[in-house]
């Protein structure tokens, strides 16, 4: 882009929207960023802790291996942006069911890197944050999206124009869908197969000694004592936490006695005297929760990149020019960009992701092995979708 200084619109305000904002401050462009919130952090971002951890499995998988990437990156933006006590504590966790052991890992509020990162890129005279934006719709000023020089619009729900620039990152979880499928038409259902994951952490105060020496993980994490001030008003300073549940489908966020429950039985295979504990607070009325909908694409991992042109690389497949079409040969939409579907990995990946597409933004080579970024590629799922229609005729190949 020829611009001295770079603009790209960022619709989201979460974990993975605010690390898009620092990640392009940083090089110098210049970022709206859009969220229907009157602030950030206001969805699963919103999660009083959560843990930063390695995802260990026995052999090396695409998650493992981002998650390997991912943690020590975030560690060292929490290092780099957040004073420990103030939003993130260094800890270790004991895995007690699958690939049992003790990792190094810490506990981190979410909002305090969100913040962190808006922050750094306002200080760089990069950010402009457009708040209570509800964003509806999604426009290309020129209509056939084939012009490398057209502007992106965006409109909230009521038709009034929001902003405009060369390029735009949806970072809007669930809400990407909305805004790319259906009606808007810019992506079809099977290019963007996102999945809501509704989740509930059981949290109170702690009153006493803690009832584990560190956090312990089997089927979720029960996180025995954190201390943060940074905390909103609506939660005790020093509290123990269980979850979070992981029902897919369900898109509400209100907090439920059944879901309080399924804490609980969780936690009574990790220790039970804390099961005991929680079940007594929730009798007692001292029993908090959180609820938010995460957002996790078919193959759990996410999708960060430019987005397909679906309608393009249909007619490629069927002219037979390219009978073998990898990814590479996938058009694109010039301009929209994909940095969604994180999970609940959302504290390990956003950075590192963030970074990833920034850098394509930017038209740097990236140190990241090829076949991890073909594995988070927004095109992965349109090219197996028409190869699935194409039959033989378009068998899948590396890439």
């Amino acid at each position: 882009m020829p611009e001295a200084r770079r603009h790209a619109l960022v619709i989201g305000a979460g974990l993975a929207g605010a690390a898009a904002c620092s990640a392009l401050a940083r090089r110098g462009w210049r970022v709206t960023l859009l969220d229907a919130a009157d602030g950030p952090a206001s969805g699963a971002s919103s999660l009083p802790v959560g843990m930063l951890s390695p995802h260990v499995t026995r052999s090396p998988t695409p998650l493992s291996r981002l998650s390997a990437l991912g943690v020590a990156d975030t560690l060292a933006e929490l290092r780099r942006l957040v004073p420990e006590g103030a939003g993130w504590q260094a800890c270790e966790v004991d895995n007690l069911g699958h690939d049992p052991g003790r990792w190094p890992a810490a506990l981190v509020r979410p909002s305090s890197l969100v913040r962190a990162w808006l922050n750094e890129a306002a200080a760089l005279d990069a950010l402009t944050c457009v708040w209570n934006a509800r964003v509806h719709r999604l426009r290309v000023q020129n209509n056939s999206g084939l012009s490398s020089t057209a502007l992106w619009e965006v409109w909230d729900d009521q038709g009034r124009p929001l902003a405009e620039a060369p390029v735009v990152i949806v970072a809007a979880a669930l809400g990407s869908v909305g805004l790319l499928t259906g009606d808007a038409g810019l992506l079809e259902d099977d290019d963007l197969p996102l999945r809501p994951v509704q989740g509930q952490m059981s949290l109170a105060a702690l009153e006493g000694t803690p009832l584990a020496e560190r956090p312990q993980r089997n089927d979720g994490v029960f996180v025995p004592r954190y201390q943060d001030s940074g905390l909103p008003p609506r939660w005790p300073e020093t509290i123990w936490t269980m979850g979070s549940t992981y029902e897919r489908g369900l898109t509400h966020t209100d907090v439920s006695p059944q879901a309080h429950e399924r804490n609980a039985q969780s936690l009574q295979a990790i220790q039970p005297a804390a099961a005991e504990h929680l079940r007594a607070a929730l009798t007692q009325g001292r029993l908090l929760g959180w609820a938010q909908v995460r957002c996790a694409s078919l193959d759990r991992l996410p999708m960060v990149g430019a987005a397909p042109d679906t309608a393009a690389l249909r007619t490629l497949m069927a002219s037979g020019q390219r009978p073998r079409v990898r990814l590479a040969d996938v058009p694109r939409r010039p301009g929209l960009h994909l940095l969604s579907a994180l999970g609940s990995r959302g504290i390990t990946l956003a950075h590192w992701c963030a970074e990833q597409l920034a850098a394509q933004l930017a038209g740097e080579p990236s140190a990241a092995a090829p076949d991890l970024l073909e594995a988070l590629d927004p095109a992965r799922f349109a090219l197996k979708h028409l190869r699935r229609q194409g039959g033989a005729r378009q068998r899948p190949t590396a890439g």
